[in-house]
């Protein structure tokens, strides 16, 4: 690992969620330009969208709804 990158671990129903998460606020925030103070928080957005798009496949899957939420369902604290 580089000195200058930053590993972070999720298990596949944080990394699905989150994934849902950006797609969304994405595609309802102008590409992340209403939300952002800077471009450069607007391209760390995208960069993490781009990285969980290459590691997941169920945005692929005719299925993508049920399975997001089941990983949401999962990752719930009891009683919410």
């Amino acid at each position: 690992m580089a000195e200058d990158e930053v590993v972070l671990r999720l298990n596949r129903d944080e990394a699905l969620v989150l994934f849902e998460w950006l797609y969304r606020t994405d595609e309802t925030t102008n590409d992340f330009a209403d939300l952002v103070e800077d471009q450069a928080e607007q391209r760390a957005l995208w960069n993490l969208t781009c990285l969980l798009e290459r590691e997941l496949v169920e945005p692929f899957s005719p299925q993508y709804a049920e399975l997001v939420e089941q990983a949401r369902a999962r990752l719930r604290d009891e009683g919410s």
